[in-house]
């Protein structure tokens, strides 16, 4: 047999297929909205949304998850698009993919793991609600002057009942039948409803046409020169890092979902062949997208064959069935997405809101704001940064010793906790210079040196102990803070001793 739809442990092509059926339906408007925020036409973005979702499911490191044209990109666009116009926009694509593969031959995916939980729980809910607040819009129609207004009487109530009704189908369907995805059932039965009835609705084909052919090969008309980088190097940097952190932390999240692991450098480099090939073929460039890999995880999309085939749907539908997909209801497409956002957000943070530190639900409120506010890398940035100074100020408060006497009439302080740039205060406050004997031993066998900080905390030590006529000893150095101490040379004028089981005492660095 040419084509295998047994399901099996590596997925389930039938699944996968209807799984991707779904997911393109819902590419459409998310595509075009993101399109006109870009500031570009709508084929730009349904090209992006197709090449990037093609490319990224075929070599990425997280097979179900969906890539495509992103809102969070499209902010950072709209600028370059208006100040220097669209290609230079594609010609910042095909740089931010070269960052991106960059990236991922050196291997710096990994650092998607200093991600604390709590950021990433702020990221999952904040942009939830950034998925929330954007369906909004479609509950708005335009007036003549071109300005938008909320809907009114009959429309605003056939609008929230066919989105209810979607909601309804996606949520009680499973209960009776797991045939076929139940978001694409939503779709189809409310769009025939609309259809028939003639339903007063507003359309796919109400925002934009999607009608177009195959994406050509176009090399973008810039000079190549050092003037054009300097214009689209900094909007390529900025587009390469909030692709990756959304992308990766999506990884993240699916991997927790499908008790799995995708692979993060092989995920960069997918991002940034998509990109780079975008950039070539007139597309705006994308990355992850939350909200479509989450309507593929819950409608059975596991495999790679799932973004494949959302990929190849979408062509199909701009090549095609164009007619088709314009009737489809704004309704629906909202229902389905007010149901990933229920699905997404993480409820559960809730419930364990007072049980856990304050610093950490304050970091999840944080993260969620900012991601609401501005932008995702934003957020995590900001997210990161205050949970590493709230790490740090917990262990400088650790820091302490112990001290006595040897049998050599030695003064021992045995240091405790980690010396880095946040305990150094306390740590100076810790000895008794005056009444200490004039041979001091500072034992760091239960305690590392992290930083030039601690360094400094150390030479400073030395020189008070010196200043008193007193000799200053280091014992029990690890290796790597024996490699600051000798970075530093002459920084640090204190005898470093060796481990006392070999009976050997030098003085190396005074």
């Amino acid at each position: 047999m040419l084509f295998n739809f047994e399901c099996t442990e590596r997925g389930c092509p039938k699944n996968d297929i209807l799984s991707g059926l779904t997911v393109a339906l819902a590419l459409v408007p998310e595509a075009v909205a993101f399109a006109f925020v870009a500031g570009v036409e709508p084929l730009v973005g349904l090209y992006a949304a197709f090449m990037v979702g093609l490319i990224t499911a075929a070599i990425g490191g997280r097979p179900g998850m969906i890539s495509g044209a992103t809102g969070a990109l499209a902010v950072v666009m709209v600028s370059l698009v208006a100040e220097h116009g669209v290609e230079y926009l594609f010609a910042a694509v095909l740089l931010m993919g070269v960052i991106q593969i960059t990236v991922g031959l050196l291997k710096l995916g990994k650092f998607i793991r200093i991600v604390p939980y709590p950021v990433m729980l702020g990221f999952v809910n904040g942009l939830a609600i950034v998925i929330f607040l954007a369906q909004l819009s479609n509950f708005k129609i335009e007036d003549t002057a071109g300005d938008l207004h909320w809907m009114q009487g009959q429309s605003l109530w056939f609008m929230i009942g066919l989105v209810a009704l979607t909601m309804a189908i996606i949520h009680f369907l499973p209960k009776l039948t797991k045939a076929v995805p139940s978001s694409l059932v939503a779709i189809v039965l409310v769009s025939l409803l609309v259809i028939l009835t003639g339903l007063d609705s507003r359309t796919v084909g109400d925002m934009a046409s999607i009608a177009g052919g195959l994406p050509s090969f176009h090399i973008p008309l810039v000079p190549f020169n050092l003037e054009t980088l300097q214009i689209i190097l900094p909007y390529s940097i900025v587009l390469a890092a909030i692709g990756l952190i959304e992308s990766l932390l999506t990884l993240s999240l699916i991997d927790e979902i499908t008790d799995s692991r995708g692979q993060g450098n092989r995920e960069c480099i997918g991002q940034g062949v998509a990109n780079s090939v975008t950039g070539l073929f007139g597309g705006m460039g994308g990355c992850a997208m939350i909200g479509q890999s989450m309507i593929n995880i819950n409608s059975g999309g596991r495999g790679r064959l799932s973004g494949i085939s959302a990929a190849l749907f979408l062509l199909l539908f701009i090549l095609v069935a164009s007619d088709l997909i314009g009737m489809i209801p704004l309704a629906a497409l909202t229902g389905v997405m007010f149901m990933v956002v229920i699905g997404t957000f993480e409820w559960s943070s809730l419930r364990i809101f007072r049980k856990i530190p304050a610093s950490d639900a304050f970091v999840l409120v944080l993260v969620s704001a900012v991601t609401v506010a501005t932008d995702l890398a934003i957020a995590v940035v900001v997210g990161v940064i205050v949970s590493a100074l709230v790490f740090a100020w917990q262990h400088a408060k650790h820091i302490r010793v112990e001290s006595f006497i040897d049998k050599n009439g030695s003064r021992v302080y045995e240091l405790h906790g980690p010396l880095f740039f946040a305990s150094v205060k306390n740590f100076q406050d810790l000895f008794n210079c005056k009444e200490d004997p004039d041979d001091v031993i500072l034992e760091f066998q239960h305690s590392r040196v992290m930083d030039h900080s601690a360094i400094e905390a150390i030479d400073t030590l030395a020189e008070r102990y010196l200043n008193a006529g007193k000799t200053l000893h280091l014992r029990h150095v690890s290796s790597d803070c024996r490699t600051l101490l000798h970075k530093a040379g002459d920084l640090v004028e204190v005898n470093v001793l060796e481990d006392p089981r070999y009976h050997v005492a030098v003085n190396e660095l005074a």
